[in-house]
């Protein structure tokens, strides 16, 4: 009698065909016909279907977990296609939650798939989290990370958290019983300006499927019961170099969210700083205020300008790679950082007008030169992101 039969000549609950399509876990002594019921009948939540909830997804959905929710909104844009696998050309422009789960229903159609077509926020997070026993974290944005971190806390589920730049990515659980959380390790999201987001700073296309299926293994891990869960620890991954190291992280008695009882904890929202707005919804016409005095114009004020007989300076303030995979015809590159240092080269008389890719940077460069003596400097509000929806589609989006 072969294996697959005496399993089924057992009190298993698996049907003939989930026996065949899960052979392989049957036989591991750390799964077996118990590890896969337990996987059937978890309840897991992803928040994020792009470059790390593509393979996390994947996985899962393969691995039989029972109930898959996915939080998503956005919708596919060609940038994705390098790095977030659920998708692919015919799916351009589709939601990507309906692309994400006719995918996946593919994949294994035993899975249960619940839908959450929302920006997940602090008045829909803790709602959304204590409806599932565990939440894998694939957000690409700093207030989504920190609102998924305190709801997790809130309502007691583990949070299997990644994050991906360039060749680097990292993995941890936070919100475990007796362990650290995000906040343990980052109280506060960084200024606004101060990390680039991965669409301005790049991600090798590869690196979020090894993160994300890092993220799998231990979200599987966890439902199982098996091994050693990375509570308490941040792995550190460096592609480039083929390199993984490990950081302990203990838990601070001094955290702004753990240290306390959950009643205690409440959600709220961080500003939307470093975020990666690539193929998110245009922005809003006209200029946003902006409560630091910067002088916002909207892309189409900018182009009148440029065509007026006294165009302005136009002064592009992203780094040398973003200027030459794209950049508004005309304009002067001077990188932020070396502006502390290049100031001196601009013209105090002339008006300007900077811009970076979403329009952080650009005002951080507008206070610094208004701090300096030039006072007619202003800003383009979302950057050559908004510029390329409004006014020159012509200039590729990134």
């Amino acid at each position: 009698m072969s294996t697959l039969d005496e399993i089924a000549a057992g009190s298993s609950t698996l049907s003939a065909a989930e026996l065949r399509r899960y052979a392989r876990h049957l036989v591991i002594p750390e799964v077996g016909v118990e590890g896969q019921e337990r996987l059937r009948a978890a309840r897991v939540l992803l928040v994020g279907a792009g470059g790390l909830g593509s393979p996390a997804s994947l996985y899962l959905a393969a691995a039989g977990v029972g109930t898959l929710g996915l939080v998503e909104f956005d919708r596919v844009d060609e940038s994705n296609l390098q790095r977030q696998v659920l998708y692919g050309d015919a799916d351009l422009g589709r939601p990507k939650i309906e692309a994400a789960v006719e995918r996946l229903r593919g994949v294994n159609p035993n899975v249960r798939f619940e839908p959450h077509p929302v920006r997940l926020d602090a008045g829909n997070a803790l709602e959304l989290v204590e409806g599932y026993d565990l939440v894998v974290d694939g957000s690409d944005n700093f207030p989504t990370r920190y609102l998924v971190n305190d709801a997790c806390v809130k309502a007691g589920r583990p949070d299997v958290w990644g994050a991906v730049f360039r060749f680097e990515g990292q993995v941890s659980i936070f919100g475990a019983p007796g362990g650290p959380c995000y906040r343990c390790l980052f109280p506060e999201p960084p200024p606004p300006g101060l990390v680039p987001s991965c669409a301005e700073g790049g991600v090798l296309g590869v690196l979020p499927g090894i993160v994300g299926a890092l993220q799998a293994n231990e979200a599987v891990k966890w439902i199982l019961g098996a091994g050693d869960s990375l509570v308490g620890r941040l792995v550190l991954f460096d592609a480039l170099a083929f390199r993984f190291r490990e950081l302990q992280l203990p838990r601070s008695p001094e955290c702004p969210v753990c240290s306390r009882e959950p009643a205690e904890i409440s959600l709220r929202e961080t500003a939307a700083v470093c975020a990666d707005p690539s193929g998110g919804p245009a922005p809003r016409p006209g200029p946003p205020p902006d409560p630091s005095g910067v002088v916002q114009l909207a892309p189409r004020q900018v182009a009148e300008r440029l065509g007026s007989n006294a165009p302005p300076l136009l002064l592009d303030v992203r780094n040398p790679n973003e200027h030459a995979y794209c950049r508004i015809e005309g304009s002067t590159l001077v990188p932020l950082h070396e502006l502390p240092v290049r100031f001196e080269e601009l013209d105090r008389e002339r008006e300007i007008v900077v811009y970076c890719h979403t329009g952080v940077r650009s005002a951080e460069a507008c206070r610094f030169l208004a701090a300096r003596g030039f006072p007619l400097t202003l800003n383009l509000a979302g950057g050559i992101e908004a510029w390329s929806l409004e006014v020159d589609p012509s200039v590729p989006r990134y």
